[in-house]
């Protein structure tokens, strides 16, 4: 079992009082009528999956139930860093450009 800071609470919480709610910082179509229902299936269900430096958002589900995120390396579970939403990340994720 690993610990996680929330920032919402300024402390570290056990990592069962989480859940992940998949990648951080993706961009809603910016006019979503327009989609062809493809684009919208792809927007909505697909994401990539590699191993690495990730940007994730995560809940604080048993605590203040806030979300914020998380900078985790995928292979290692290793945690990076954690910022609130709207913030941006200091650690760059692999691939990013």
């Amino acid at each position: 079992m690993f610990h996680i800071y929330c920032p919402h609470c300024c402390e570290y919480r056990e990592e069962e009082e989480f859940h992940a709610a998949g990648q951080a910082h993706i961009a809603r179509p910016l006019d979503p009528d327009a989609c062809t229902d493809k684009e919208w299936g792809e927007f909505m269900y697909f994401r990539p999956n590699p191993r690495g430096i990730r940007h994730e958002l995560w809940v604080h589900a048993a605590g203040c139930r806030k979300y914020f995120n998380v900078t985790r390396n995928t292979q290692t579970y290793e945690i990076k860093e954690v910022y609130k939403v709207g913030e941006k990340p200091s650690v760059v994720a692999d691939g990013a450009k």
